[in-house]
């Protein structure tokens, strides 16, 4: 089960319930983005510019860093098996 999953507890289907607060509904989203409209104002545009930037370096964050642990993986695993060898010829050549 994910962090998110246990936040918002999603097997409930009659209602969405965020940390403590139960029963999160329609309602609820449409008071909290009255009262975001009202502190953020007209700032509202860059912030959710800069909402947008800050999830995307989070993205390649976390790309980078996996991106570096299949590189340290892959290089383990080329350390751990041997290269392949060429098998003997055992046949006996003619004239030998």
């Amino acid at each position: 089960m994910n962090m998110i999953s246990l936040l918002l507890n999603l097997n409930d289907s009659h209602a969405t319930s965020l940390g403590f607060i139960t029963n999160f509904g329609w309602t609820e989203f449409l008071v909290i983005a009255v009262v975001a409209l009202l502190i953020f104002g007209r700032r509202l545009p860059e912030v959710g510019r800069n909402l947008g930037r800050g999830l995307v370096e989070f993205k390649k964050g976390i790309s980078g860093i996996e991106d570096e642990l299949k590189d340290v993986s892959n290089q383990a695993n080329q350390a751990v098996t041997p290269p392949p060898t060429q098998p003997r010829d055992t046949t006996a050549k003619p004239g030998t």
